[in-house]
């Protein structure tokens, strides 16, 4: 996939920056999202190089003794496309990392506007995972970049970090963000980009669940996005 492809909307244009009113330096408001064990990965194919996925290499994971069910890239799309096309995002108050399974951690730049369909994402996340960053076309401006770890070093001294689950305390978000005073500093939210199983890490505060029903990721970032826009009054 060819760097020009990354606007999503063609014509090799460099991507716009994040749209919004401009901020006072002094706020300090900002939610941070860390998606967690993203299967993102490559494997070598007589096409070249691919992203591995559940759906076009099940017979060459069956043959490795994979799990299959555990390569789903397509939620990793899925949940960048609702944080990145977020009204928060756009009024600056977003900031997206990626942790993948091989405990890789990726820098997502705000103004990144990712692929719609997932082939081109797919090749656009080949391209990261094999020379380490993305550039915006006719820019030195990187949009998405790998950095070293842990995770805790890139963010905020004394910044809340919150764990989500369907097992963590049911909390109706309304009520609960005036409790964690987000103008007062970053929040930073950890929130699973896979298909089964916990995205819990060890260095998270607390957990909630944002709903009594099992939710997808990207439905569940959607819900903390809209209730930060509510919160902040960002329409």
């Amino acid at each position: 996939l060819r760097s020009a492809e990354l606007g999503g909307g063609g014509g090799g244009k460099p991507a716009k920056k994040v749209d919004g009113p401009l901020r006072d330096k002094h706020d300090k408001r900002k939610v941070i999202v860390v998606l967690q064990k993203a299967a993102l990965e490559t494997i070598k194919t007589k096409k070249g190089y691919e992203l591995v996925s559940a759906d076009s290499h099940k017979s060459i994971l069956s043959k490795l003794k994979k799990d299959i069910s555990v390569y789903r890239p397509d939620i990793v799309h899925q949940c960048l496309l609702t944080l990145l096309d977020s009204p928060l995002n756009k009024a600056g108050l977003l900031k997206v990392y990626i942790e993948t399974r091989n405990k890789q951690i990726i820098d997502v730049h705000p103004s990144l506007r990712i692929p719609r369909t997932y082939n081109r994402f797919a090749g656009l996340m080949v391209q990261l995972l094999h020379k380490m960053k993305i550039r915006a076309v006719g820019s030195s401006e990187v949009l998405m970049k790998m950095i070293k770890r842990p995770m805790t070093g890139h963010l905020p001294p004394g910044a809340l970090k919150i764990g989500t689950s369907n097992k963590g305390k049911l909390v109706d978000l309304r009520r609960y963000l005036p409790t964690i005073k987000p103008d007062d500093g970053p929040v930073v939210f950890v929130v699973g980009a896979m298909a089964h199983g916990q995205a819990t890490v060890e260095w998270q505060e607390r957990c909630i669940a944002v709903s009594q029903y099992a939710l997808s990721g990207s439905v569940a970032l959607g819900r903390i996005m809209n209730a930060f826009e509510n919160y902040w009054n960002i329409l």
